[in-house]
């Protein structure tokens, strides 16, 4: 799934640009939004959702004849766009949350704000060649997947027909090794290159007798104990050939790709590498 954030302040024109971001992308895949609603309470008191709420339902869901809405606790923009991932969406369009680390399209002179990939004026009108500039932007951001979401896309491919089986492994940042604790992780993907070994590797373990698909996922960036790193998923024809690839393509993946590590730990912090090469 592709991320853009559109943000600017009040009356900006932030809902106009959105929604004709949303009309243009539709033409190349599903589409989401995430809307930042302030204070706001959109469940409120009287309803029968709101009731079942204030009781205590960590999550409740409303279900009309056209529409599903649900309502959770203690959830944040990663939760939201986590939950677009998870339902197979191409596309997620943000509008708000000017300190989240997506890139992002900023109307006018609004401050405070990092990672900002174009600035246009406010309240622009959104034409067609703007918003068609504005969608090749969109197009040209990395994916975002969860493992739900890779999940979903074996289950698309036509040779799932042919599937016995679909394995998954995790890696995920462990916090406990010993008495020494960790407490993240940093990832840095040497690109183009590492994309041309995970693509290699894909395409290699493929080739392997009753492997019908393999797709890899590998995070960068800060990752907190206890947090995914990477999601590789194999569909197969059988179950005996499955468990094999799922172990050469993480293996392979730890050996071949360049992708360097930095550890934190309680006393101190280092990129993995030139430790175990000292």
């Amino acid at each position: 799934m592709k991320v853009i954030s559109v943000v600017g302040y009040k009356k900006s024109g932030k809902t106009a640009l959105v929604s004709a971001l949303v009309r243009q992308l539709s033409g190349f895949g599903t589409v989401g939004t995430v809307k930042h609603m302030g204070e706001l309470r959109l469940n409120p008191e009287e309803t029968d959702t709101g009731r079942h709420f204030d009781a205590g339902a960590d999550m409740v869901i409303g279900i009309t004849g056209t529409e599903l809405v649900s309502f959770a606790r203690d959830s944040d923009l990663e939760d939201a766009l986590d939950m677009l991932c998870d339902r197979g969406i191409d596309f997620a369009v943000v509008e708000g949350f000017k300190k989240s680390n997506l890139p992002k399209i900023a109307l006018g002179d609004v401050e405070g704000v990092s990672n900002v990939v174009i600035r246009i004026p406010e309240e622009v009108d959104p034409h067609e060649e703007l918003t068609a500039s504005l969608v090749g932007i969109a197009l040209a951001q990395p994916d975002r997947y969860t493992l739900e979401a890779l999940i979903k896309k074996i289950r698309k491919n036509p040779k799932i027909r042919k599937a016995g089986a679909i394995g998954t492994f995790s890696g995920i940042v462990r916090e406990l090794a010993g008495d020494m604790k960790t407490s993240r992780l940093e990832f840095e993907k040497y690109e183009p290159e590492a994309s041309k070994v995970l693509d290699r590797i894909r395409e290699e373990i493929k080739q392997k007798e009753g492997i019908l698909e393999v797709l890899i996922h590998h995070k960068t960036g800060v990752i907190e104990a206890g947090e995914d790193i990477v999601y590789i998923v194999i569909a197969s024809a059988h179950r005996t050939e499955l468990f094999p690839a799922l172990s050469e393509a993480i293996e392979r993946v730890k050996a071949e790709a360049p992708i360097w590590k930095k550890e934190f730990t309680e006393i101190e912090e280092f990129w993995v590498h030139d430790k175990e090469h000292a």
